[in-house]
């Protein structure tokens, strides 16, 4: 059976994705796999207020292309992939990514193991309690 797979990836952060990613492909054999990065908020308005009106159409340019190339880089070449950049809460956009994007799974990656004191990551785990979507957590 196909299925439509969701991969979260942080692209400086090889933890969130290198355990991940194999179960990812594995279930996505046939089917697609979606793979989103998130640009996170600023925080607040006062700290966007810094930056050029242009800097988010050019954030998300850039990290369109790194994100290409990782996806050139760890995908077989026989699996479909599509590669979202996306610009929010991190958790939020997820969800929305399984939503919109009508995935069967959302695979996710846990935090590195110095960060062992939290059962899951603070996005995974809203992700996790919030997704209508089945998410499939994969232990680093």
């Amino acid at each position: 059976m196909s299925q439509t797979i969701l991969l979260p990836v942080d692209l400086s952060s090889s933890p969130s994705w290198e355990h991940a990613l194999p179960k990812a492909l594995e279930m996505a054999k046939g089917g697609t796999l979606h793979v989103v990065t998130v640009i996170p908020n600023f925080g607040s308005s006062m700290v966007g207020g810094y930056f050029s009106d242009s800097f988010m159409e050019q954030a998300l340019h850039e990290i369109g292309e790194d994100l290409t190339k990782w996806v050139n880089a760890n995908i077989p070449s026989e699996q479909d992939v599509n590669p979202h950049v996306v610009h929010g809460r991190i958790y939020e956009e997820i969800i929305k990514a399984g939503e919109n994007l009508d995935v069967d799974t959302i695979v996710m990656g846990t935090p590195p193991h110095h960060m062992t004191e939290y059962l899951l990551g603070p996005n995974a785990a809203r992700v996790v309690r919030h997704s209508k979507k089945s998410v499939y957590v994969v232990r680093g």
